[in-house]
């Protein structure tokens, strides 16, 4: 699953409150190093990673799933 546009969001939002990567990471629980992969666009996050970083960030992830396959 590519979490991109959720990570680019998230970056944004932390720039905008001016809080550093240090701070989100002991906010939220997520290590420094993880924290610093997912930004540089390296590793992938779970759902659970990037709920911890929005929670700590004031927003939420909301995922839309869609069925594909047309009723014949």
């Amino acid at each position: 699953m590519h979490f991109e546009s959720i990570i680019k969001q998230l970056k944004a939002r932390r720039n905008e409150l001016q809080v550093t990567q240090d701070m989100l990471a002991d906010i939220s629980g997520v290590s420094l190093r993880a924290l610093k992969q997912f930004e540089s666009g390296k590793g992938n996050p779970t759902l659970e990673t990037l709920t911890k970083l929005s929670d700590a960030l004031g927003m939420e992830v909301r995922l839309d799933v869609k069925n594909n396959q047309t009723e014949s």
